[in-house]
C-alpha cells in the first residue's frame, strides 16, 4: 500500500474513533446504569475531561456532586482551567474507589478559570461496547520494529492516552495500518512498560504529525490489574512506593 493511499480520506476519520480503536472489551460483567452511577462518583475524585473529538480539555477533582450534576475544582498544584463553550458536550473519565473505570458524557453548564460545572451526566457508549478506561496522559513513548527485541533503535514519540487495551501515540514517523510494533512507555517514576502492539487506526493529526491507535497484545488478568492500578495511581496523584525493576514483565 502506498503512502498516498495510506493517508487517503478513508483513514481521515474522527480522532475519537482512533482513540476508541486502541481499546479492548472491558473484563467486567457488571452493567452500568443509564445515568451517573450512584455510589461510584465521590467528592475528591479526579476527573479528566475531553472534547468529543478526543482532545484533552482539563483535569480536576469533584468538589460538589448532585443527582445529575457535578462541579470540578482545580487539582493541587494546578493553575487555571481552560474555559469551554456553555452547552458543549464533553467526555468524562475517572476511576472510582474500587478501581472501576467510569466513562461519562455531560454538558458544560458553567465554565470558569477556577471551577467547571457539568450537567446531564450519562454513561458514555462506545462502539462495540468498548468501555475500558482511557487515561489522557502526556509521556514519552518509544516505538521499535517487531524484530528489535533488544530495543536498540527507538523512534521517539509522545503518548496521547493509554488503557489496558492499548494506547494512542503521536509521532512524526510514518507507519502502516496492521503493522506490529514494540512499544515502551515511561509513566513518571514507574519503570518503562513494554508492550507488543498492532496499529489499528491512523490519522494525520497535524501537518507532519500522526496519531496511531495501537492495540496491545492480549494481557493476562494479573497484567491488567497491575496496569489498572498504575493508571489509577497516576490519575489520583499517588506516588509509587515500590518502583518496578525493568526486569519485571508486563
Amino acid at each position: 500500500m502506498g503512502i498516498f493511499s495510506f493517508f487517503s480520506k478513508e483513514y481521515e476519520e474522527d480522532e475519537e474513533e482512533l482513540m476508541q480503536e486502541a481499546e479492548a472489551p472491558a473484563r467486567r460483567t457488571s452493567v452500568q446504569p443509564e445515568s451517573a452511577p450512584s455510589g461510584e462518583l465521590f467528592q475528591g475524585m479526579r476527573i479528566d475531561v475531553m472534547t468529543k473529538d478526543g482532545e484533552p480539555l482539563l483535569s480536576g477533582r469533584i468538589v460538589e456532586l448532585g443527582e445529575d450534576t457535578l462541579t470540578l475544582g482545580r487539582l493541587p498544584g494546578e493553575l487555571s482551567f481552560k474555559t469551554a463553550t456553555l452547552g458543549t458536550t464533553v467526555s468524562l473519565s475517572g476511576y472510582d474507589k474500587k478501581l472501576i473505570p467510569i466513562c461519562l458524557s455531560a454538558t458544560v453548564q458553567e465554565s470558569a478559570r477556577t471551577s467547571f460545572k457539568l450537567k446531564n451526566l450519562k454513561v458514555e457508549s462506545h462502539a462495540e461496547n468498548r468501555d475500558t478506561f482511557r487515561l489522557p496522559f502526556a509521556a514519552p513513548v518509544s516505538l521499535y520494529h517487531k524484530e528489535d527485541t533488544h530495543f536498540k533503535n527507538p523512534e521517539e514519540c509522545k503518548l496521547v492516552n493509554i488503557s489496558t487495551g492499548g494506547c494512542c501515540v503521536q509521532s512524526e514517523y510514518i507507519h502502516m495500518e496492521d503493522e506490529v510494533l514494540r512499544i515502551r512507555v515511561k509513566l513518571e517514576e514507574y519503570a518503562p512498560l513494554n508492550f507488543l502492539g498492532q496499529i489499528v487506526r491512523c490519522v494525520e493529526h497535524a501537518p507532519g504529525q500522526f496519531w496511531y491507535g495501537i492495540l496491545f497484545a492480549q494481557l493476562t488478568e494479573q497484567e491488567i490489574t497491575a496496569l489498572n492500578k498504575t493508571l489509577y495511581n497516576l490519575q489520583m496523584g499517588i506516588k509509587e512506593t515500590r518502583v518496578r525493576s525493568e526486569e519485571d514483565r508486563w
